[in-house]
Formats: C-alpha cells, structure tokens, sequence
C-alpha cells in the first residue's frame, strides 16, 4: 500500500478507514474537551478550584481502561461498527451532562462515566483490521490512530476560540463542550449507516466466547492472569490519589479496593472458566497463538503510549521553567510532540509493512525511544532551546513511530481474538501512563525522562525474548484455522435455523 492509496476515496477499504479516524478523532475530541476550557470554567463557576480540576483530569482516565477490556470483548462479540456507533451515542450523554452540570457531583460524576470514550481506539483498530490485508495492516494502522488521535491537539486549538466566539458569555465553555457532544452522536448515527463490518460478512470472526481471551496452552493461561491483575489493579493508583487530595474518605477508599479486588477475582474466573475447557479438549495445532507475544506489546504499549500522555503533560511547564519562556511560547514547543503523530505513526505502520520483519521494526523502535529519553534526561538551561527541540522531535518520532508498529503486529497475531488484544494491549498504555505519572509526582523531570528510558529499555529485552514474528504477517489473506472454519459453520447453522 502507497502512501497516495489514502486518497483513493471511492475505494471501499480507504473510504472504511477515512470514516473510522474520523470517528476516533471526535471521539478524542470531545474525551479532551475540558483541559483547554478549564480556565473558563474557574472564572465561570465560583465554586470551583483548581484541585476540583486536578481531580477532573484524574477520573477523566479512571475507567477508560476497564472500558478497554470490556470494549475489547464486545468487539468480538458485536463487531465494531455497532460498538463505535453506540459508544459515541452513549458517550454523548455524560458529555452533556458535563457541559450544563450545575453541582460537583454531576462533573465528577459525568467526568468519570465519560472517561470510558477513551475506548474508542480499540474499536477504530478492528475496523481497520477487518479491511485492511495483512501486508497493508501497518500503515493502515498508523494512518487511522495518528490522524485520530490528533483530536485531542484540535480540542486544545479550536475549543478556547469556540466558547470565546462563537458563544461568548461566561457559559460560553458549556456551550462548546455541548457542541462537541452533539456532533459525536450525530456522526454515530451516520457511522452505523455508513459502514460495515469488512467487504463482506465473513470478515469479522467471532470467537467461541468473548468473555476471556482465549489461549492455546496452560502455561499461557497463567501469564493471562499474571497480565490481567495489573489491568484492574491499576486503578487502586488512581484510588490512593484521590484519597490523598482529600476528596475520597478512609472508608469510600477501602470500599474502593474491595471492588477493585473483586473485579480483578471475577476476571480470573472469567478466564479460568472459557479457557480450561478448550485447553482440556485441546487446542489444534493451526488454531495455536504464542500469548508472549501479546505481553511484549502489552509492554511496548505501557512504554510508548503511556510515555506519550505522561510526557504530553509535564512538556509545557519544563520548557517554561527550563529555558524560562513564558507559557504561550512553551505550549507551543511542546505541542511538537503531539504533531509528530500525524507523520510519525503512519510511518511507523509503513515501515513495519515495508521492512518485511515487524518483529525487527518493534525492537528498533523501542530502542529508540530509550536513547530519545536518555537524551531528553540531559537537557537543561546550559543547552541551546534549538537542541532541545530538535531532541523532542526525535523522540517524539520514535515513541509515535513504536505506536504504529505495535498495531501492526497485533491484527496477524490471532485474528479471531484481534478486538480483545487490541483492548489489552490499549489498556497497558494508560496503565503506563497512570504509573508514570505518579512517579512523575516524586522525581525532577530530569529524573522522569530517565525512568521513561528505563520503561523502554526494559520492554525493548521483553520483545527480543518473547516477541514473535508473526505467521502470515505479510500474505494476501489472514490465516483461518480450523477452529475458525468451525465457529463459522456453527454460526451458518444457527442463522439457518432461526430462517426456518
């Protein structure tokens, strides 16, 4: 696939993926929608401080990486066009309950539910795979999650000049915010009438039960768990933060953790209870996955997207106090890291199409990465702003670029599960970003950049050990297994059935 195919719009696959980065990148949009009014909204209400939107920006992550998971499964299950169209439906809604809340908790509340859009990455990934061969996954990939992902950047540009004048007024921001919300279920509407899920209705396959992840042997069953525990647990982060700013009680934090630690008992259930039949049974040699594989990108995701957003977040006010510019002018610096996703991510799905070896891509992306933030880790005031930038840049390119490579994996390494691997390896990405940035909360940046080089490194020896190529990454067709061939059948019955 050429970089020129993406303006072949009367293609049925390019015109699938001009629609589905759309939809992600509204969704983004409006998931970003606050930050940029946040000022706004303090002058506006009288009842707010700044730490109600420090908290704000905490919930407004809370769930979006349980929804991942769950998402992930009903991707499977449901198939992505339903599940996009639906969750931008839904989502509008705490939106804008958000925009006209009146009370604090109708924000914390509306904030925290609406933290789920942050799922929507994962259901533009499978639509994508479900249109896209093998050998054109790549960039597919990364043109659908650079593109969309650059929503957030224009919250942050255009949102301010809405609410300012388009509105005006001291609701100026509600109205903005309940735009962007209304836009979103529009365009849900029209996403579940616009497309379908692949060229034709054996494209999406589903698996026997979306539940749990299926695996192929009992060791890869233990390092689901082991993989899973964090995903939930991660939470409890977020949990000792609020309670620590004084917003959760000792009590409503405890409760917290129980529910917490029942959710992640249920999820070993879950998979205990899909998997130890199968693997009983056994697994046919045509329908085996290596799950080692899956952890490497989990990991290659914690690195990389959560680098992203936790360094997105303290770039600004490190260029300000580092080379003592003033707030515009580092905002604007900073954001260069943001608009290198346009370029950089298309370019690591390109590259990893090209080279002809993912495997090979994926290490020398994260490697990359490592080397970028050691650099970042020897800025300082003595060294020129150009150098710094140009620095940033290069980091930025990688940790983008590693992205991109990472979703163009991840659709070759078991077809019939590609929505719950995409939600598990989507999820990793705000666990690292939930982990840095608490540690962020102890260290320099210098110390910071560092710690995100040491993440880098260490997912860079997890892929050199666990990572492999996968089969038929670069073939005309995805691989069908026996086991597909039967689900299918199975399904062909059913439908038979219900008809006469």
């Amino acid at each position: 696939m050429k970089v020129s195919s993406v303006f072949k719009v009367r293609s049925p696959e390019i015109r699938a993926l001009h629609l589905t980065w759309i939809a992600f990148f509204i969704t983004f949009y409006v998931w970003f929608n606050m930050a940029p009014l946040a000022s706004s909204m303090l002058k506006s209400v009288d009842w707010l401080t700044r730490d109600d939107i420090r908290l704000f920006a905490i919930t407004n992550v809370a769930l979006t990486i349980p929804a991942r998971i769950i998402v992930g499964m009903a991707l499977d299950r449901f198939g992505p066009r339903r599940v996009f169209a639906v969750l931008m439906v839904t989502m509008s809604v705490p939106a804008l309950v958000f925009a006209f809340g009146n009370t604090m908790t109708q924000l914390l509340v509306s904030r925290l539910v609406l933290s789920s859009i942050g799922a929507s990455f994962v259901v533009g990934i499978h639509m994508t795979a479900l249109w896209f061969k093998p050998k054109d996954i790549g960039f597919a990939e990364g043109f659908y999650a650079g593109w969309g992902n650059f929503g957030s950047a224009a919250a942050a540009m255009s949102l301010p000049t809405i609410a300012l004048t388009m509105y005006g007024g001291e609701d100026g921001w509600r109205w903005a915010i309940a735009q962007s919300a209304i836009v979103m279920a529009a365009y849900g509407v029209y996403y579940w009438f616009a497309i379908t899920d692949g060229p034709d209705a054996r494209a999406h396959r589903k698996p026997r039960k979306a539940a749990a992840m299926e695996v192929s042997t009992w060791g890869d069953m233990i390092k689901l768990i082991l993989w899973t525990i964090p995903l939930v647990g991660c939470l409890g982060i977020l949990v000792w933060r609020i309670e620590n700013m004084g917003y959760l009680s000792a009590t409503g934090a405890l409760i917290c953790y129980l529910v917490i630690a029942a959710i992640v008992v249920y999820q070993i259930v879950q998979i205990l209870r899909v998997n130890v039949p199968i693997l009983k049974k056994g697994v046919p040699e045509d329908d085996r996955y290596p799950f080692s594989s899956v952890a490497a990108l989990n990991s290659t995701y914690f690195a990389n997207f959560g680098a992203e957003l936790a360094v997105v977040s303290m770039l600004p006010m490190f260029f300000e106090e580092t080379w003592g510019l003033n707030a515009a002018t580092a905002g604007l610096i900073a954001a260069s890291f943001a608009f290198v996703n346009l370029v950089a991510r298309p370019m690591g799905g390109l590259v990893s199409d090209r080279m002809g070896n993912r495997r090979f891509v994926m290490l020398s992306y994260m490697f990359g990465i490592g080397i970028g933030f050691v650099l970042m880790g020897m800025l300082n005031s003595s060294w020129p702003l150009v150098i710094a930038i140009a620095i940033t840049i290069f980091t930025s390119f990688f940790v983008q670029g590693a992205e991109g490579a990472t979703f163009g994996i991840i659709p070759s390494i078991k077809r019939r599960i590609t929505g719950q691997i995409s939600g598990m390896a989507g999820a990793y990405g705000n666990v690292g970003a939930v982990v840095y940035l608490t540690l962020f909360t102890f260290v320099t940046p210098t110390q910071f950049f560092y710690i995100i080089a040491s993440g880098a490194f260490l997912s860079w020896l997890i892929c050199l050990v666990w990572l492999k190529e996968p089969e038929g990454a670069f073939d005309e067709e995805y691989h069908i297994s026996s086991v597909d061939r039967m689900i299918e059948e199975q399904e062909a019955l059913k439908v038979q059935a219900g008809t006469s």
